[in-house]
């Protein structure tokens, strides 16, 4: 059996309690590697390894041109050990190896991104009203964050938090998930393989009360990236309130699926499938709730049921499977849970319902594909985040009642809108209460965009040039050139 030890200020250490803990392979459903159990002494030794390479040593020293250089390197590392890391993923949280790999393929572009951004953060001269007094403002690091990061797309998430913040200058401590953290640990090899100054990338392993608690609340920690459940995201929150922290967290969705009748419904049955069906509906942008215009209900959701039927369920690695399995035990238990939740709510069982029992499956967690029609967005199932392959179908009459359900949930993380009326599509993407609008596409990201949530979905963004904004301070300078100081009693 593998042994993983965690990555604190440059060295492979065990925990400091000696604990260990199993990580399971969904697919085959057994224990095949431990991990190091941190817990709140490696916690503090990685935030002071942290400190320690953010105030001494190279890293301050280095001009923002060779941070850039250093993020572009390990880009390339990551491009060159893709598929390594791609079966790393699959192994750990048995999310399909089409989809992980193509993530690693991509997941490069961040580096390369925030690489060449890392030299252009620019401050401004002031024309400040004070005669004789020159002002200009200037974007500093912060200094310690830490990214936890959820289950479903390890690499992606931690990626999207790090790449921007060694970009502004600061130094960084991973806490993956308890159930997905070897792929962290190979992937922070590459960084030191890149030539990042011991203490600057850490990774700590563990669970979240043990480890990550005490992480949130080191007095030596500057900012908090997390991603994860609501439930999750308030605790870190108030948490990192009691240190007066940077936050940004990014939460769980109940995303609409809008088909209006002018749709290409070709198009939109695809898209029906990608928003929910795709990691096995494990993304918080999941589009879980499709909802139809009255005059195609009947035709939509019999195509939508034959191309749901024949997806192809099996082993993760294998380039032509579908859907995998659900990640976590429990996980895999909450979601046919939520079966029957639907059932007894009223909700009618269209596919699916249970286990996947198909002989490519095995002893791993999956489930069938899942589509209840007759829902009503009151019913739970409509209106909680399941996480799982369970997709509720909703009725609605006109562009207004559409707005009106769509928007009707404590969620605002994601929408999409099909349909061909240019008007119709401004109109929606104005009023939908959601971070991220697709028309006519689904489960589409970029390096370039911002992504981030409305309503309980989230705080911040991530993506795109402003979010290196959330990992720097700014610093207002007076320089006064007057020959002589007026009078010190008064606010100059």
């Amino acid at each position: 059996m593998d042994r993983y030890k965690m990555y604190i200020g440059g060295e492979w250490c065990e925990a400091a309690s000696g604990a260990w803990f199993e990580t399971e392979n969904p697919f085959t459903g057994k224990v095949w590697a431990e991990v190091a159990r941190g817990g709140e002494a490696d916690a503090a030794r990685a935030a002071e390894a942290a400190h320690k390479a953010f105030t001494t040593g190279p890293w301050p020293t280095l001009t923002a041109t060779q941070r850039g250089a250093l993020l572009r390197r390990v880009g390339d590392l990551i491009a060159e050990r893709a598929e390594f890391l791609a079966d790393c993923e699959v192994r750990d949280n048995g999310k399909l190896k089409v989809e992980m790999l193509g993530q690693l393929r991509y997941i490069p572009q961040w580096f390369y991104y925030y690489g060449g951004l890392a030299d252009k953060i620019e401050g401004a001269v002031i024309p400040i009203d004070k005669p004789g007094v020159f002002n200009y403002t200037l974007h500093e690091p912060l200094g310690v964050c830490v990214a936890i990061t959820a289950w479903n797309s390890p690499l992606l998430l931690a990626t999207w938090k790090i790449a921007p913040a060694l970009a502004a200058g600061n130094t960084v401590i991973i806490k993956p998930s308890e159930f997905t953290s070897t792929s962290a640990l190979e992937y922070v090899k590459l960084f030191e393989e890149a030539g990042f100054p011991p203490g600057v990338v850490n990774v700590v392993t563990g669970y979240g009360p043990e480890v990550g608690q005490p992480l949130i609340e080191h007095p030596l920690v500057r900012k908090i990236a997390f991603t994860g459940s609501v439930a999750s995201g308030e605790r870190v929150n108030m948490a990192a309130a009691k240190g007066l922290k940077r936050i940004s967290l990014e939460l769980g969705g109940k995303s609409p699926n809008i088909v209006f009748a002018d749709a290409n419904l070709d198009n939109a049955v695809k898209g029906a499938i990608a928003g929910i069906f795709a990691a096995s509906g494990q993304t918080c942008i999941a589009g879980s709730r499709l909802l139809l215009h009255d005059s195609i209900h009947d035709e939509f959701l019999d195509r939508l049921l034959a191309m749901a039927g024949s997806a192809k369920m099996g082993d993760p690695m294998d380039m032509g499977t579908e859907i995998g399995p659900i990640t976590t035990r429990p996980q895999y238990q909450k979601t046919l849970d939520y079966i029957d939740i639907a059932r007894a709510d009223g909700a009618t069982l269209r596919l699916g319902g249970g286990k996947a029992t198909r002989a490519g499956c095995g002893d791993g967690w999956f489930v069938e594909p899942t589509i209840f029609s007759g829902v009503e967005n009151g019913m739970r199932i409509a209106q909680e985040e399941v996480f799982g392959p369970i997709l509720s179908v909703i009725r609605f009459k006109d562009d207004e009642d559409a707005i009106r359900i769509a928007n009707d949930v404590v969620y605002g993380l994601a929408a999409g809108v099909w349909t061909q009326d240019i008007t119709r599509a401004l109109t929606m993407t104005k009023r939908l209460q959601a971070g991220t609008v697709w028309v006519n596409t689904y489960r589409a990201v970029s390096f370039t965009s911002p992504m981030g949530g409305y309503k309980s979905s989230g705080i911040g963004r991530v993506n795109g040039q402003e979010m290196i904004l959330d990992y720097l301070q700014t610093k207002s300078a007076w320089i006064d050139t007057n020959p002589t100081f007026p009078s010190p009693f008064a606010l100059r």
